[in-house]
């Protein structure tokens, strides 16, 4: 695996440019980051927790904010300030705004992980909130890039992380932390109960994912760090990163959308490496 970059402050949400820059949410250090070329700079200092990103349909970068870490006991900060919420990131100035910290009156929790449809709509997870041994509730949400709607899809999950689309844009893929499930939603149907389509093996969890173009889904892998692919049927493979419990994400770029960046959190580090299969391109990405 070739290094992009490192020192950094638990970096998650990878997102290729079509510059071929790369960047990603410093969680526990609350910046956005442009890596390229062995350098860094920061786009903003947005604060709280940045986790997923994603181009919007305006060619702004949409975050999911999950409100701030609690680093010494490594658990969600809570009060006045670390509110959950999803927040737009002009990239060409670096100012930040909030588009949303609730939903029909009822405050987001730790907004995680975020994609564009076809159509421009934002799809969300939010991972819910963990302190003092307190888990708070984790759910899938809907919502458009310019702040006038919401909906919330599913309230009652238990640790929603990763979201991807598949290739037709038919299906949500949505993958449990805790449980180290995959779900799959059907994108136009509003009143469903998620289908499962595997559990990986082992002591790990889910976090983050990107889909390739065949379809398959691929899914960073937490303690026994790697990234675990599922096929659309269930079937499960690892590629193992040894010594890095936090692979916290993936995300596909280069001209033939082979070359994989993945965030390796817990030792700071991007890494590239060369994937059997090519990478989905995403809707707005370029």
């Amino acid at each position: 695996m070739e290094i992009i970059a490192e020192g950094l402050a638990f970096p998650e949400g990878p997102v290729v440019c079509a510059d071929g820059s790369v960047i990603v949410a410093e969680l526990a250090g609350g910046r956005i980051t442009r890596c390229w070329n062995g350098r860094s700079e920061t786009v903003c200092d947005i604060g709280g927790g940045p986790n997923g990103a994603a181009i919007g349909p305006d060619g702004a970068l949409y975050v999911c904010n999950n409100g701030g870490l609690d680093l010494k006991k490594f658990q969600n900060a809570r009060g006045e300030g670390h509110e959950g919420r999803i927040e737009r990131v002009d990239l060409g100035t670096g100012k930040f705004e909030r588009l949303y910290d609730s939903c029909i009156d009822i405050a987001l929790e730790a907004p995680n992980d975020i994609v564009f449809d076809a159509d421009g709509r934002m799809w969300f997870t939010d991972l819910g909130k963990t302190h003092d041994g307190i888990r708070t509730a984790s759910g899938l949400f809907c919502a458009l890039p310019d702040g006038s709607a919401i909906s919330a899809i599913n309230r009652d999950a238990v640790s929603y992380n990763g979201i991807g689309i598949s290739p037709d844009g038919a299906f949500l893929y949505v993958a449990d932390t805790y449980q180290a499930r995959l779900y799959r939603y059907v994108r136009k149907v509003e009143d469903q109960r998620p289908a499962w389509i595997a559990t990986a093996p082992g002591p790990v969890g889910f976090d983050s994912l990107a889909v390739t173009a065949a379809g398959n889904i691929c899914v960073g892998t937490l303690y026994d760090g790697g990234i675990s692919t599922i096929t659309p049927d269930g079937i499960v493979s690892k590629y193992n990163i040894d010594e890095e419990s936090y692979v916290t994400n993936i995300a596909f770029g280069g001209k033939d959308m082979r070359d994989a960046y993945i965030t390796l959190s817990q030792s700071g580090r991007l890494v590239k490496t060369s994937w059997e299969e090519p990478g989905l391109r995403l809707n707005f990405n370029g």
